[in-house]
This record gives C-alpha cells, sequence and structure tokens, in this order.
C-alpha cells in the first residue's frame, strides 16, 4: 500500500466529499478493510432523502475515475457504494451528534453493571467524550474504550 489504512481513508473522504456533494449525498463512512485476501474499499453515503440502489450506482460511476486518477491505494480491491441503511453503525462524534434522541444499542467489550449490551436513548456526548444513554435503568455513560460497537435500532413495530 502507498498509506496506511487510515490515511487511505482519509485521503479517499476528501477525494470523494465534493463528488457526494456534487450529487447531493454526503459521506457517512469510508473503510479500508482486507477480508481474506480482499481489499475492499467501502464509502457508506447518505442523503435526508434517503439513498437508493440508483444513488449508489451513480455515486459509483462519479468517484471511480476519480479515484483511478488519484490512485491512492496501490493494491487491488473492491469499491463498495452502500447507504448506512436504518440500522447504523455510530463510529464518529458526528455519527453520535447526528443521532442524539434515537434509540440505541451500545455493545460493551467488558460488562458493566453486570450486563453487556444497553439499550436507549441516545444523548449528547458529555464533556469528557463520553457516550451517554437514557435508558430504563437511568442514564449510564461509556468511554470509547468500553464500546465495542453503537448502533441506533429501529422499531418495527411502529410501521403499522
Amino acid at each position: 500500500m502507498k498509506k496506511n489504512s487510515g490515511g487511505i481513508v482519509a485521503t479517499v473522504r476528501e477525494l470523494a466529499e465534493p463528488v457526494a456533494a456534487e450529487l447531493g449525498y454526503e459521506i457517512w463512512d469510508v473503510e479500508y478493510v482486507k477480508e481474506g485476501s480482499d481489499y475492499f474499499l467501502r464509502i457508506t453515503i447518505d442523503s435526508p432523502e434517503g439513498i437508493t440502489i440508483d444513488d449508489c450506482e451513480a455515486m459509483h460511476r462519479a468517484i471511480d475515475p476519480v479515484l483511478d486518477e488519484a490512485d491512492p491505494i496501490e493494491d487491488s480491491y473492491h469499491l463498495e457504494i452502500s447507504s448506512p441503511g436504518i440500522e447504523r453503525e455510530l463510529r464518529t462524534d458526528a455519527h453520535i451528534a447526528a443521532s442524539v434522541g434515537e434509540t440505541v444499542e451500545v455493545r460493551l467489550y467488558a460488562p458493566k453493571n453486570g450486563a453487556k449490551s444497553f439499550r436507549g436513548e441516545l444523548l449528547p456526548l458529555d464533556a469528557d467524550g463520553k457516550i451517554r444513554v437514557s435508558t430504563p435503568l437511568g442514564e449510564i455513560g461509556f468511554t470509547r474504550a468500553e464500546v465495542a460497537s453503537l448502533k441506533t435500532c429501529f422499531d418495527f413495530g411502529k410501521l403499522n
């Protein structure tokens, strides 16, 4: 690789943001990972109206020549464009800020208060950057180091 994974992600995000904005999308996430013997560059896009398969195709067609020209990745890779979906992985402070008030599930590496999973309403980050959730047991704060995953939870029962 020409750059480390973090450098590739930052470079791709920088290249992708203006392309996405021109199409009316925003970049939700960029990942560069190795799975088995293959590398995957995953660009996740979003918009207030949601994302369709046509949106993913449009972004793929628009970003592919930009990536080919910039050539930020030495190895061959698979380019995937997707939406974050209804139940979204919250990885960044911006993701958390955009999801305040939504129901989330926090999964931990080790038990806290006797549990490894908590569900509740996502509150704003506290001054120390702790993730805060209002649960039926009260407000609980989590350090980033404790959290294995943080996802929004969609209540499919509310569709009726």
